[in-house]
């Protein structure tokens, strides 16, 4: 399929050069480049749109409870204050 695509002018040239490097046309290597981002074997898609070092953010997403406990046990704490503490 053909498309148009506007790409910043950086990064065509740098995609254009590696492409002359590796002795493939220019379309090739967009098309290896998506390929590789929308792979999952890759390890580099990710269909959320966060940026690739984004990924092993949310492994703890299973201790979001416990830290709601523990922020509210502190917060409580730190509302109460000691007769000590009152000048």
């Amino acid at each position: 399929m053909k498309t148009t695509l506007e790409i910043p002018d950086e990064l065509f040239r740098t995609a254009k050069a590696k492409a002359a490097m590796r002795g493939i046309p220019f379309r090739q290597i967009v098309t290896e480049a998506l390929a590789e981002k929308f792979d999952p074997k890759s390890g580099n898609s990710d269909t959320s749109g966060n940026p690739p070092w984004m990924q092993g953010f949310g492994g703890l997403s299973e201790l979001h409870d416990e830290t709601v406990r523990i922020n509210s046990v502190i917060r409580e704490e730190f509302e109460t204050l000691e007769a000590e503490d009152i000048l």
